[in-house]
């Protein structure tokens, strides 16, 4: 099989997780728990986050969790679920305005998407954050002119782990499922590729999931997308 098109998820990916979403989470925690930082170390804790470690843990809603499933647990947690989709909306806001002063990419970031551009491959991003956060957070590392497809959360696809993400790349790319490469750090980007039977799936390790987490589910597990191009033959 010839794969002519990358579908990379985001955070974990494009961009390295715990550094670019630990401050982001414990600045926005603090419109749910205002005044009361027990209560936010709780709402973090409870959904991934190891204070011993300092890193959220692969597969935990905040690491896989789009951010409206995020406000809503943390509004139901609060007593606040009448007011969901305001508190949805603001956590939107937040990422989008946070996301330029956290976002840290992974090495290799640029010379990776210029690679595969370089050599005809159709790229496209699958993220649980909003369409806004993409552009928001990768606007700073000169890539997105790289890219023929951004899909958020919101964009009217589906959420992952559904196939709609990878299947309205195809539409847009002219590309076959079975022509794309489905690159992520969290199980839930794998069987988003499994689910639209995608050619190849390739998890890595510059997010939230661990080798052993990903190699039962995955085609190649790589240490992060620097080693993409090679794996492809380039």
């Amino acid at each position: 099989m010839t794969f002519r098109g990358v579908l990379f998820d985001k955070d974990g990916t494009l961009l390295d997780f715990n550094r670019t979403w630990l401050p982001i989470y414990r600045l926005a925690v603090q419109e749910f728990a205002p005044g009361d930082p027990a209560l936010a170390a709780s709402l973090l804790s409870e959904q991934g986050y190891d204070p011993v470690s300092g890193r959220i843990a692969g597969g935990s809603l905040l690491a896989a969790g789009n951010n409206r499933q995020i406000a809503q647990f943390w509004a139901a947690r609060t007593g606040r679920g009448d007011e969901l989709d305001e508190l949805a909306r603001r956590l939107n806001d937040l990422f989008v305005e946070l996301g330029p002063l956290h976002a840290t990419a992974v090495d290799g970031l640029a010379a990776t998407v210029e690679t595969l551009g370089r050599h005809g491959y159709r790229l496209g991003v699958a993220t649980a954050d909003s369409q806004r956060g993409i552009v928001s957070t990768l606007q700073a590392f000169g890539v997105l002119s790289r890219f023929d497809f951004l899909a958020g959360y919101d964009s009217g696809h589906g959420v992952k782990p559904e196939a709609g993400m990878v299947l309205a790349f195809c539409r847009q790319t002219g590309l076959t499922p079975e022509q794309v490469v489905v690159v992520g750090d969290n199980r839930h980007d794998i069987e988003m590729g499994r689910n639209a039977n995608a050619g190849l799936c390739v998890g890595v390790l510059t997010g939230t999931s661990t080798r052993a987490d990903l190699e039962p589910i995955a085609d190649l597990v790589l240490e992060n997308i620097g080693g993409l191009p090679a794996a492809l033959g380039h």
